[in-house]
């Protein structure tokens, strides 16, 4: 039976089409029993014992690099929607999976457009056909994987290519060991019109470890081509190889042209190439028709494949692509926070909503006020207390309780916040700065009501203010001029009346004496009081400034200096996911 009859129909592959064998079951051993001697290469049984591969080793600063990624991933779960996150995530994931798998492998993957002659070239570097070619188009439906070792089992199916559809070229002496540890994959066309072909493409690309493009002579500079793939792939040209096909259709020195022309597109991608020994992409011309160039790329391929290190270069280059698109939530360029003087400048407009500076003077002018009453005249202070009767004595600012003051007062309050908040979040990227807003936001609700408890506790005390130890001297002064003038003033009267022998030049004197020297103790004592009074004002204003300033850093600054605490966190390790310093 024709091996087109066992096909499945669903399969377009060619080498499952046309001239290779059905490799699934009892039927599928027998064909290939029968047909050893045609066939020039293995069919992988997926059921055979693999062999022990040792696992993927990381070095320390990709791993530290990864750890970063996967701790700032973590840190900004609460900030960052999931679709910011989305890629790193699974650059993380697929980080994990690739190091739980064989290090000993390195899969290529071989990409290119209709007609380039990739599975030509997937045929050559194989030496068998393994991959159907021809005019018919799409040629390759499906990836079909080749190995050079045993143990890439599992990395093939981690690229969910079917056994059926994997391959294994007969020993074939120093063409096999050069390759040794090399898995190959052929893709379907990238540009292909079927919709699963492309998804095949990009699915499979994103999981192999290096790819090779192939281009052609008249598709190299194909617009999708570069920019659906290379632009975005720049970031890997370390684990890229570029190969012009069909040089052999060239006349002369029109393939040196093209090649030269390529190698422009390829660095206004952005692709570094891997010229005068720099790391970046290789760019080949070859005819995988004729095998002109070919035995270049598979001295070059065996070289890369030896060295063990595309999958480590493939995931630092997934963690560079994840890093540049995470820039512009994580970079600033200014410095960001809060200075002092911002904080400060916080707390003075606090002050001001509470009044602090008015409470001062209040207190200070309830101290003088005070010492009036105790230093001054008996005469006078019975005249003031008559007029004070029934007032407030203890100095302090009546509560606000008109609706005014309280709108101003909250105006004041909701300024200060929202200055603060713009202050600490100038600079930063967007969802930071929103969340330090948002925590500013949330802190000022209720600042106003606490500001308003905080200036009845911690303002004015209440009662008297106290009194310094001079002030009994000086009412004694006081109380002895009140006695002078009394007793001028009954010697008087004694002599008026007759009672005493007249003598003004005495009474008269006490009485002047007492008269002019009670206003000028307490003349005396008002210039004595005005320091203290001073000094009392000042410490009941800072007493309520630091209340409010107290007030508005346990519910503003505090939780705005956590945010911005948090961002430097992650600041510090995407600096650690970018590698600076390295």
């Amino acid at each position: 039976m024709d091996s087109k009859d066992l096909t499945d129909p669903t399969d377009s592959v060619g080498s499952a089409d046309s001239t290779d064998a059905w490799d699934d079951g009892l039927i599928a051993r027998r064909v290939n029993e029968a047909a050893a001697a045609d066939h020039q290469y293995a069919v992988m049984d997926s059921r055979a014992a693999a062999p022990a591969m040792a696992p993927l080793v990381y070095d320390s600063a990709l791993r530290s690099r990864l750890e970063a990624l996967r701790e700032l991933v973590g840190l900004s779960r609460t900030r960052l929607d999931s679709r910011t996150l989305a890629q790193a995530g699974r650059v993380l994931d697929e980080a994990s999976a690739r190091r739980r798998l064989s290090g000993q492998h390195t899969v290529v993957a071989i990409a290119g457009a209709t007609g380039s002659g990739k599975s030509q070239l997937f045929n050559a570097l194989a030496g068998v056909t393994i991959s159907e070619t021809g005019l018919r188009r799409p040629t390759t439906a499906a990836p079909i994987a080749c190995s050079w070792s045993d143990g890439a089992a599992s990395l093939i199916e981690r690229l969910g290519i079917p056994p059926r559809l994997r391959r294994r070229p007969l020993p074939s002496g120093d063409g096999e060991s050069r390759l040794r540890g090399l898995v190959l994959i052929d893709l379907p066309d990238h540009d292909s019109a079927a919709v699963q072909h492309r998804e095949h493409v990009d699915r499979i690309l994103a999981l192999v470890d290096a790819v090779i493009w192939v281009v052609d002579p008249e598709k190299y500079a194909d617009a999708v081509l570069h920019e659906r793939y290379l632009r975005p792939m720049a970031a890997h040209a370390e684990v890229m190889f570029v190969v012009l096909n069909q040089i052999d259709r060239l006349p002369g020195e029109a393939a040196e042209q093209i090649l030269d022309d390529l190698r422009r597109l390829l660095d206004e991608d952005g692709i570094a190439l891997g010229e005068h020994g720099e790391p970046g992409a290789t760019v080949l011309a070859l005819s995988a028709l004729t095998g002109d160039g070919v035995g270049e790329l598979r001295e070059a391929l065996g070289q890369f494949v030896a060295e063990r290190a595309a999958p480590a270069r493939r995931i630092s280059a997934d963690v560079d692509v994840a890093a540049a698109r995470l820039w512009p939530v994580y970079a600033t360029q200014r410095r960001t926070g809060l200075s002092e003087q911002a904080r400060e400048e916080f707390s003075d407009r606090l002050a001001d909503a509470v009044g602090a500076t008015a409470a001062g003077e209040a207190a200070e002018r309830a101290w003088l006020r005070n010492a009036n009453r105790a230093c001054g005249t008996p005469w006078l202070r019975l005249w003031r207390w008559y007029q004070d009767l029934g007032e407030p004595t203890t100095g302090r600012l009546p509560s606000r309780t008109q609706a005014d003051e309280e709108a101003t007062a909250r105006q004041r309050v909701e300024t200060a916040v929202r200055t603060v908040a713009d202050r600490a979040s100038a600079g930063l990227p967007a969802p930071w700065a929103q969340a330090v807003r948002e925590a500013a936001a949330r802190g000022a609700q209720g600042l106003p009501e606490a500001l308003d408890e905080l200036s009845v506790r911690a303002g004015v005390p209440a009662g008297r203010p106290p009194r310094p130890g001079w002030w009994p001297v000086a009412v004694l002064c006081q109380a002895t001029m009140t006695v002078l003038q009394f007793l001028g003033g009954l010697w008087l009267l004694g002599q008026i009346i007759g009672v005493m022998s007249p003598n003004l030049g005495v009474p008269v004197l006490l009485m002047v004496i007492g008269i002019v020297g009670g206003p000028l103790i307490e003349w005396g004592c008002r210039m004595a009081a005005r320091g203290p009074a001073r000094r009392y004002g000042l410490e009941a204003e800072r007493r309520l400034r630091e209340a409010a300033a107290g007030c508005g850093r346990a519910r503003v600054l505090d939780p705005v200096a956590a945010e911005l605490l948090r961002y430097r966190e992650v600041r510090e390790q995407y600096g650690r996911v970018v590698g600076a310093g390295r």
